[in-house]
């Protein structure tokens, strides 16, 4: 279920990136709160990729899915 709400945020921020040529891909959702997903696309190699995970993505899952304590780019 967690995971499932971890996707529907992501679907929101997704436009955003790929608006500049990048995506995001869940890769797991541990029982901990820690989510890790690939940055692909313009964002993979990106200089502001950090930025846009903690500012874009993590706040935003953060908001929406409070169990989640961190997103972690792998």
């Amino acid at each position: 279920m967690l995971k499932e709400k971890v996707e529907g945020v992501l679907s929101k921020v997704r436009p955003l990136l790929q608006r500049d040529g990048g995506d995001v891909e869940l890769v797991e959702v541990q029982e901990n709160g820690v989510v890790k997903v690939k940055l692909t696309g313009a964002c993979s190699g990106c200089p502001m990729s950090t930025m846009t995970l903690k500012n874009a993505i993590e706040e935003s899952i953060k908001k929406e899915v409070p169990e989640v304590k961190s997103v972690e780019q792998v």
